[in-house]
């Protein structure tokens, strides 16, 4: 008769169990800091400029692989020297893009892209002209842009349509605003002209950078695009009864795709 030979197992010091607790740890957190640096990052929505497309207290995904992967892809900001991007690509006109703001990386920021390298970017009367092909406006009724302390104010709707067919709302609080007349900009290359949807209340290319604009942003310092809101709650439900905050959350907006 054969008998199987059994080892007695000895327990090992208590050393050796935290060691290893602490190594899955230490594999967790670096499998989530991945997923987060390689893929996608949630980010929140802390301003009006982006109205109507995305609104105050929105909460938003940027997918990170589109546009390729350089250090501003990082989910942690350390000053490393800019060295390209790999798997680079070029953001599409009308793409909705997340970025480090060049005149502080710490912060990011987003805008649509609405001028690619090469492109000859103008305002005319509140009318974009990219090639000196106007994109089309069409009006659309009137909406309400918020601001950051909860109130709104009544602003015209149009549907803006780019010369590559891509469609998106925009608002208007105003006519002949600081904004609406600016010279013409040729984009360099590694560049790009971005717009906030919200024209009348947006720091973005026609600003220039030592005036708290974007000016021309570099493509190195993209993020990733913003794909979806997650989740959206209005802000202006702060000033309101604790109890009450519940239906602050906008249920239609969770889970939507942005365009």
């Amino acid at each position: 008769m054969s008998v199987e030979k059994v080892t007695a197992t000895t327990s090992k010091p208590k050393t050796s169990t935290w060691r290893g607790q602490i190594v899955q740890l230490a594999g967790i957190v670096a499998a989530v800091f991945i997923a987060k640096g390689a893929l996608a990052e949630p980010f929140y929505v802390p301003s009006g400029s982006m109205e109507p497309t995305l609104l105050i207290g929105d909460a938003l995904l940027a997918s990170k692989f589109p546009y390729g992967y350089g250090t501003s892809s990082l989910p942690i900001q350390i000053n490393l020297p800019e060295t390209g991007r790999v798997f680079a690509e070029t953001p599409k006109l009308g793409d909705v893009v997340v970025f480090r703001w060049p005149g502080d990386r710490s912060q990011a920021w987003v805008k649509r892209v609405v001028g690619l390298p090469g492109d000859r970017i103008q305002m005319r009367q509140g009318q974009l002209f990219i090639n000196d092909r106007p994109a089309e406006l069409k009006p659309d009724g009137v909406g309400a842009a918020e601001d950051d302390n909860g109130g709104s104010e009544p602003a015209h709707r149009y549907v803006e349509t780019l010369p590559n067919g891509v469609s998106h709302l925009i608002f208007k609080m105003r006519d002949n605003g600081p904004l609406d007349n600016t010279p013409e900009v040729t984009v360099p290359a590694g560049h790009l002209f971005v717009l906030g949807d919200n024209r009348d209340n947006s720091a973005d290319s026609r600003v220039p950078l030592r005036s708290g604009g974007v000016g021309l942003l570099p493509i190195d310092n993209l993020v990733g695009r913003a794909d979806a809101v997650l989740g959206s709650w209005d802000l202006g439900m702060r000033s309101q009864p604790v109890w009450t905050w519940l239906s602050g959350f906008r249920l239609a907006r969770f889970f939507t795709a942005v365009h």
